[in-house]
């Protein structure tokens, strides 16, 4: 009994410490960015005026909404090429170069990003060279987030397409349905919650992304990362706090939401499972 006792009370306590660890430096920012003085770590009082210098700060501002796009954008590429290169993978089991294909969608995701950089960024340049298009912005950051987020937007996708039945797919084919109905139908509606956390992984990581972000900008497009990173190397800003508690808060409200919204849409599915279920036996 008393052995239970302390491996039960050993492994919470390595649990609370493994969350303290990951959680306590965000709420020891999150109760600074309302500190009164500029000084780190010595408190003066509570005050909001570190919020209201932020709406003065232009270049966090325009960095902020930059992100904000390039965020966007990525997401929705990656998770429409993700999927595509998910469903081929998982579908079409033999196909002419599918081992090269398979090595080109996951080599993203073991390669080092200063690597991938630094390659987008020569080859950007040549590209820029001889046509005169894409010069370095919110484009050519685009290209490169959405080159590594396909690759884990293809991740997610596959791994649900790979629990999903086949039978339903068959069985659509079966009453008539071609095959790009059975995808549109029966597929993707199956999958709607890995699409939902494929784009929310792919949205933080191009959002919060620097080292493809500082390879691949160009003049007066800076994102967010970029303009709070070169700031720190000068010192901690109390203002950089104030707007990584605003990031906290939105994407916080952000994935509370899609829960709730996965959860009932999971739940109304395996509803209709069932009464379709209880139809048939009737």
């Amino acid at each position: 009994m008393s052995g239970n006792w302390l491996q039960r009370w050993f492994g919470r306590g390595w649990l609370s410490m493994g969350y303290l660890f990951l959680y306590l430096p965000i709420i020891v920012l999150v109760v600074f960015s309302f500190n009164s003085s500029r000084q780190d770590m010595i408190w003066s009082g509570f005050s909001t005026r570190w919020y209201t210098e932020l709406l003065n700060d232009t270049e966090i501002i325009s960095g902020f909404w930059l992100s904000i796009r390039i965020a966007v954008l990525t997401a929705c590429a990656s998770v429409v090429l993700g999927t595509f290169a998910a469903f081929v993978l998982n579908r079409y089991q033999r196909f002419y170069g599918r081992t090269l294909f398979s090595g080109m969608v996951s080599a993203p995701l073991v390669m080092p990003e200063v690597i991938i950089g630094l390659s987008l960024l020569l080859m950007l340049v040549s590209v820029q060279k001889l046509f005169g298009f894409p010069e370095r912005g919110l484009t050519t950051i685009w290209l490169g987030h959405t080159l590594l987020g396909m690759a884990y937007a293809a991740v997610v996708v596959q791994s649900r397409l790979q629990e999903m039945s086949k039978s339903l797919e068959e069985a659509a084919m079966d009453l008539g349905c071609k095959p790009h109905q059975v995808f549109f139908l029966v597929t993707l509606p199956n999958i709607t919650q890995a699409l939902g956390s494929a784009w929310l992984l792919t949205f933080t990581l191009s959002l919060d992304d620097v080292v493809l972000s500082a390879f691949l900008s160009g003049p007066g497009s800076s994102t967010m990362p970029i303009v709070i990173f070169s700031r720190a190397r000068l010192g901690l800003d109390p203002r950089v706090n104030a707007v990584a508690a605003l990031t906290i808060l939105v994407v916080s409200i952000g994935v509370v939401a899609s829960s709730l919204y996965m959860a009932r849409a999971e739940r109304l599915r395996q509803k209709q499972i069932s009464a379709a279920f209880k139809a048939d036996n009737e």
